[in-house]
């Protein structure tokens, strides 16, 4: 196990929240909800402004317009997220061939094998320098944790939230870990936790206390041993560049229960073309086709079916899924429908066919473009989902406030400009058009990503925060920095 801290774990703060204050001038310090927005909706994530009043990710989105009625509530642009996520990457890889993307906004990073640390010095350098490039490159903030081990890199980086760095110091560990609470160790969720607490063990230092073969006997032999050498700060996975892709999925969460057999049958048709452009655009194909039912009454029911090679045909996808749907009973109405291929191959079973016979495989079959399924009602109104981007052929670039009743609001503001104002218009309005999102940061010609420094002072100001003294809310061993006027983490 090595000693030096050159594990680095990244999490970008209330990253969905983040890219829509930072594309939005008027929502900048204030309270934004990221997610669905219908009675069935819940929170993909919030800005830290709305943490305050006790909205958090995963709640529903009810319980949190309850909680923080004035706040801004936008869909997410997950194209978006996902160019501005790559860019992150980029520069993780830079620090080496060793990263692990957990998610859109957190990766894991082994910069000793990438040769950019290998002591606590140069540690804390590289993610300075990291958090100055990002802020450079994207306009927004991400936290660092440095440690000798993934489980404590982790650890290091939601104590440094939000806009800062903690290292780990070797040797301090245990010392650290001990007065946390058991829900800080990976694995340990709400069940497991309750039944740790049942039994008198609430923090990490009573885990090791325990002893190994009271775990064992209170989780099991695997979750026991694994959990009591993490408990003593034991942690050998190593970071892992490439993470297989096991299945592809897509589904979809009704507002109102459907009841209609027949328009069940025509959205499973829709997600399994919808199933199928990810799979294409991942390069992969599957044998396993699966169907997902949730009904009105919560259950939720699993329906696959095994091919005899991967296809990555979306008229087989489909008739697989039609199959599988005649054998689920949605008398009562449905709530959920879902779509995914497993067994996932790199080729399709029409490739080895023609390898077989000695001919070229077929070209690509016909694009999937986004229409609706034949026989599906098309919307007579245009969709304006809130916080979507839109161009007005008077007033330019904006983004959707709010619709309904035949008219839509925007607010016409773009990255870099002041606050803007709002205008209404009817839905049908020829004059506005959806857009494409404007980058975050405007990039100069040949202007490249910052460097740790910045015409020869420290990395700090606006580039991203400055090496500080240790938060008076941590033990003294955490070494640690934030940039310029962040707040506390709720």
């Amino acid at each position: 196990m090595r000693t030096a801290p050159t594990i680095l774990h990244l999490d970008m703060d209330a990253f969905f929240a983040s890219v829509e204050q930072a594309s939005k001038p008027s929502l900048r310090g204030k309270a934004v909800i990221v997610g669905g927005l219908g009675p069935r909706g819940v929170v993909a994530t919030c800005s830290y402004e709305a943490r305050v009043f006790g909205v958090h990710s995963a709640m529903p989105m009810a319980q949190a317009r309850r909680l923080a009625p004035n706040a801004a509530y936008l869909v997410p642009r997950f194209g978006l997220y996902r160019t501005i996520s790559e860019q992150v990457m980029e520069l993780l890889r830079a620090l080496s061939p060793l990263v692990e993307p957990l998610s859109l906004d957190e990766a894991f990073v082994d910069l000793e094998t990438g040769g950019t640390a290998w002591d606590e010095e140069s540690a804390r350098l590289a993610g300075m320098k990291l958090r100055a490039d990002i802020r450079a490159v994207t306009g927004l903030t991400g936290s660092v944790g440095l440690a000798a081990s993934k489980m404590l890199a982790k650890i290091a980086s939601e104590q440094a939230k939000p806009d800062g760095l903690v290292l780990i110091e070797p040797g301090t560990e245990r010392t650290l870990l001990g007065p946390m609470s058991v829900r800080t160790l990976p694995g340990v969720g709400p069940a497991t936790g309750d039944h740790l607490r049942r039994a008198g063990i609430t923090t990490i230092d009573e885990i090791a206390e325990a002893g190994e073969d009271e775990l064992v006997r209170l989780l099991g032999k695997a979750h026991g041993h694994a959990l009591y050498a993490m408990a003593l700060a034991r942690d050998d996975r190593p970071v892992v560049a490439e993470r297989e892709t096991k299945s592809v999925s897509v589904e979809d969460t009704y507002d109102m229960d459907i009841h209609d057999r027949v328009r069940v049958g025509l959205e499973v048709q829709r997600l399994a073309d919808r199933c199928v452009r990810r799979l294409r655009g991942a390069g992969l194909s599957g044998r396993t086709i699966v169907l997902k039912v949730r009904r009105y009454d919560f259950s939720t029911l699993t329906r696959s079916e095994t091919l005899r090679g991967p296809t990555d045909d979306p008229a087989v996808v489909r008739e697989a899924a039609a199959r599988l749907l005649d054998s689920v009973d949605t008398t009562g109405g449905v709530r959920l429908l879902g779509v995914g291929v497993s067994g996932l191959a790199d080729y399709t079973q029409e490739d080895l066919f023609a390898q077989a016979a000695g001919e070229p495989a077929e070209g690509p079959a016909e694009d999937l473009v986004d229409e609706p399924v034949q026989g599906a009602a098309v919307p007579v109104e245009r969709r304006w989902p809130a916080g979507h981007d839109v161009r007005h052929a008077e007033y330019g670039h904006g983004w959707v406030q709010g619709s309904g009743l035949g008219r839509v609001t925007v607010r016409f503001e773009t990255p870099d400009s002041e606050p803007g104002r709002v205008r209404t218009f009817r839905t049908d309005d020829r004059a506005l058009e959806p857009a494409d999102p404007l980058p975050l940061v405007a990039r100069r010609a040949g202007e490249q990503v910052a460097s740790g420094t910045e015409g020869g002072s420290s990395v700090g100001g606006e580039s991203g925060g400055q090496e500080s003294s240790v938060p008076a809310s941590l033990p003294k061993s955490w070494s640690g920095s934030r940039g310029g006027g962040a707040t506390s983490r709720p």
